[in-house]
């Protein structure tokens, strides 16, 4: 039997190229990344992060970053001002 875990991570939109992300949907396609503030500080270097801290990034389609959050629910609101529709976090 497989673990919540193991299902996440094995899921099929985990393994896509940028390319067939794209064809998902473009721009109105988005996703949520749960990220370490030290992981964020290497994307984002002029900005500064508590490094054991959880974020929540939103990366569009094409792999560009849209905003980070520090909690699901302001990622839910920034989603939800902009029309994207039914959004899962994990």
């Amino acid at each position: 039997m497989q673990t919540r875990e193991h299902q996440i991570n094995d899921h099929p939109l985990r393994h896509l190229t940028p390319a067939q992300f794209m064809a998902l949907g473009g721009n109105a396609v988005v996703y949520v990344k749960q990220i370490k503030g030290d992981q964020l500080a290497e994307l984002m270097r002029e900005a500064s992060f508590a490094h054991q801290e959880d974020f929540h990034l939103v990366v569009s389609g094409d792999g560009s970053p849209l905003m980070v959050a520090d909690t699901q629910d302001a990622v839910a609101d920034w989603l939800s001002e902009r029309n994207y529709g039914i959004v899962a976090l994990h």
